[in-house]
């Protein structure tokens, strides 16, 4: 009787419990047997949970990190995306739909999603997440085409109950995270296979790489980064983030350039201060010692650009106020003023009737360049208003079109605005922002480089970016005028591409147009090297990476060919499209970003982005994809944004920042392109070019090496009015980032943050600020 007392706490002796001693103990009995009936339970749901989350491969498992303020954070790495990439999908399409209504895409809103709601969820996403799959909805601009399914997991028989996708979708990847070291190898409970060709539902996440991401340094040290091998690290960027106060005091960029405001290209006091301007040095970065915060005002008479793929053919005349083009080319097809548009009846300076007509006259004068098809990624040199990279999307075709910010006024913006892909550049003192041998094709049609001088120097660079077995189309007056000039260039051009060991494989004539081209091809072995009977130009030594890019004098110099077996350029690509989605030979022999096999990573990763935009990015943070064109991957890994986005119609300009793991060759391989670039600095374009930006994890890593403010001000510069802002990054800089936007009157979209991730989708409007700041930088 006392111990039955003492078993419920009660230390009390009077004789009034005796009558009650067997109620108690049929009541503790009971107390008892309940607990055990419960853990039994508990014990066959962890049990079951094992069961179900078990992969057939367990090498890697999740590990707590400490990030620099003490606090412990989950680290990504690759075998957290190949979990994503392995569970079905969570949600089915009736539960998408009911979360986002069709109109969404155009709502104005504010979507918050509620944390609370998530984890009431947990249950039921834990048998969304393992069990069921589902078939995406196919469309005109949804098609997925799934080369591989990992994880074809058993059907659960429960009958699911739909909750806030985003929610579940959170919860999924976090407790795939939590349960992520229980993995064990056993295919007979999780019935996971690889199949080919399959169209399958996987599981998506908003929660991204970023703590693996954040140092690109843990598991690839074969992975350099341009940051270090340029030493381009300046004191001027080491900034601290002080933006603790939340007040802002934005003010207009009061400039010479005004509404088309370049900070690194419109330093008008660095320019002045150049002892030469011989090599173009005055067209090229001459960036600002401390970043600036002003916003750049907005052209009188501004409108949302006209869409894709009229947007071709004309564009606004108030958002590219220029005539000059108009003056000096109009008699060439590249641009007329109608009413109140700028027109583009599609030529060019040596093809004046029509880009199409000329397209045609290099196929056939070389079929082996094969539009398209062998030729996929390709350089144009001096592009004009880009006519000649715009028609040849028409032939799958993606061409990097650039040309300096000169007296051929806005040809460049001409370009952004008509929806082509272009940037700024020069050929100047500098290698090219690109790697070397990803180009398939190089184009120049008239395009003022003095390619013939000082031994062929700038040849050499194009040398460099050209892939072996790949082409140099010169069309240029030098290949068909017969005058004392044009003669003796094309005399000094052909010396030099014979000393290169380049193939004057064809001239073409273009009758129509009254033009010829020279066709020359780049060797794919170094035999020729090794016979020239003078070593000049010389080969490069060993020691001089051809990949590093980012702020590196030109060298005089040729890189011998790659021919090795495993070696990247040794084998022309896979034909478009299976080369956007099929690791590179090359990939076999390397480690990835994250530590394992760089196929695998690149396989997953591929699968790991197309499941975030379809289930995320789609319909599910407000965008409205019909108004979009021109994107831009502020921090580009693997290309898998970009390759997600293959069946809609824009393009995407990948960036690698310098302080990334240097992956750009390999964004080039798949039939993508993009730049490398520094975000403590300005990007080389016009403000008002990108419809979407898009940072994962990229203002993590900028932390305490670039002002935020500043980086964010550029976002403002280069992104349109009612274009949208995606970041993805921890909760700290997802909160930092959301403060500086409604300073900014942008709308919030989407934002969702939860155990130390975060997604924020803003989209810009139209206000500027009343207050004017002058940049006497930038003032001539």
């Amino acid at each position: 009787m006392v111990m039955s007392k003492n078993s419920r706490g009660e230390g009390r002796k009077s004789s009034r419990y005796c009558s009650t001693v067997s109620s108690i103990a049929v009541f503790v009995v009971f107390c008892f047997a309940g607990i055990w009936i419960v853990m039994s339970s508990i014990v066959q749901m962890s049990n079951l949970l094992d069961s179900v989350i078990q992969l057939s491969d367990p090498v890697n498992e999740g590990k707590h990190i400490v990030s620099e303020n003490g606090s412990k954070q989950f680290e990504v790495n690759l075998g957290d995306l190949l979990k994503e990439s392995t569970r079905g999908d969570s949600q089915t399409h009736e539960s998408q739909s009911a979360s986002h209504p069709e109109n969404q895409n155009d709502q104005k809103g504010i979507e918050n999603v509620s944390v609370d709601t998530a984890e009431a969820n947990q249950q039921e996403v834990v048998r969304d997440s393992f069990g069921e799959k589902h078939d995406l909805e196919k469309g005109s601009e949804n098609t997925i085409e799934e080369n591989y399914q990992i994880g074809k997991v058993k059907p659960s028989t429960e009958k699911k109950e739909s909750g806030t996708m985003m929610d579940s979708v959170i919860e999924e990847d976090k407790i795939n995270k939590v349960l992520h070291s229980k993995t064990k190898e056993s295919t007979s409970e999780s019935n996971m296979e690889i199949q080919e060709h399959s169209q399958v539902s996987e599981g998506v996440s908003i929660t991204n790489q970023y703590e693996t991401l954040n140092d690109g340094r843990k598991g690839h040290d074969n992975l350099s980064t341009q940051a270090v091998e340029s030493q381009y690290e300046k004191e001027s960027q080491k900034y601290s983030i002080s933006i603790n106060s939340g007040k802002y005091d934005w003010k207009l960029c009061k400039t010479t350039a005004g509404s088309e405001y370049i900070p690194c290209l419109d330093n008008v006091q660095a320019i002045r201060k150049l002892r030469s301007i011989r090599h173009y040095e005055h067209r090229e970065r001459h960036c600002l010692d401390e970043a600036s915060t002003c916003l750049v005002p907005l052209p009188e008479g501004y409108r949302i650009p006209i869409k894709w793929p009229k947007s071709r053919d004309m564009i606004w005349y108030n958002n590219a106020p220029h005539t000059q083009l108009v003056e000096f080319k109009g008699h060439q097809n590249w641009v007329k003023v109608t009413g109140k548009y700028l027109t583009f009846p599609g030529g060019g300076t040596q093809f004046k009737h029509g880009a199409i007509h000329y397209i045609e006259f290099i196929q056939k004068s070389l079929p082996n360049i094969a539009w398209g098809k062998r030729s996929h990624v390709i350089l144009d040199v001096g592009c004009g208003v880009a006519s000649f990279g715009g028609y040849l999307l028409e032939k799958n075709v993606l061409t990097m079109s650039f040309a300096p910010k000169d007296r051929h006024e806005a040809q460049v913006q001409f370009a952004l605005e008509r929806g082509i892909p272009a940037t700024l550049g020069v050929m100047g003192t500098k290698r090219l922002p690109f790697p070397s041998s990803v180009f398939d094709l190089v184009h120049c049609a008239r395009c003022r480089v003095p390619w013939h001088i000082e031994g062929g120097k700038l040849l050499l660079e194009l040398n460099r970016v050209l892939r072996p077995g790949g082409y140099f189309v010169w069309s240029a007056t030098p290949v068909y005028q017969k005058d004392p000039e044009n003669v003796g260039i094309w005399n000094d051009m052909s010396e030099i591409t014979k000393s290169m060991c380049w193939d004057l494989v064809v001239i073409g004539k273009d009758k129509l147009n009254g033009v010829a081209a020279a066709i020359y091809r780049k060797p794919t072995e170094n035999e020729c090297y090794n016979r020239r009977p003078k070593n000049e130009p010389q080969m490069c030594n060993e020691f001089d990476d051809p990949n590093k890019a980012w702020n590196i004098s030109l060298q005089d110099c040729m890189h011998k060919v790659p021919v090795g077996p495993s070696e990247r350029g040794s084998i022309w690509p896979e034909r478009w499209p299976l080369r956007l989605e099929t690791p590179p030979y090359w990939l076999d022999s390397q480690a990835g970003v994250y530590g394992r096999a760089a196929p695998v990573e690149f396989t997953a990763d591929y699968k790991h982005w197309k499941n975030v935009f379809y289930h995320t990015y789609f319909n599910g943070i407000g965008i409205n994809w019909s108004s979009v064109r021109n994107v831009m991957d502020m921090r580009a890994v693997y290309g898998g944004f970009a390759a997600a986005l293959k069946n809609l119609r824009v393009w995407v300009m990948n960036v690698v920042p310098i302080d990334s793991p240097d992956t750009l060759a390999l964004i080039y391989e798949r039939g993508l392109f993009g730049i490398y670039h520094d975000w403590c600095e300005s990007f080389n374009t016009y403000p008002r070019s990108y419809d979407i930006l898009h940072a994962d994890s990229l203002f993590s890593n900028l932390k305490g090496r670039c002002n935020m403010v500043a980086v964010i001000a550029e976002v403002d510069r280069i992104l349109r009015p009612e274009g949208y802002f995606i970041v993805r990054d921890n909760v700290e800089t997802i909160g930092k980032i959301e403060k500086i936007a409604k300073s900014l009157n942008w709308d919030i979209r989407f934002t969702y943050s939860k155990g130390g991730e975060g997604l924020l989708c803003v989209q810009k409007t139209f206000w500027r600020p009343s207050k004017v700041e002058p940049i006497l930088s930038a003032i001539i």
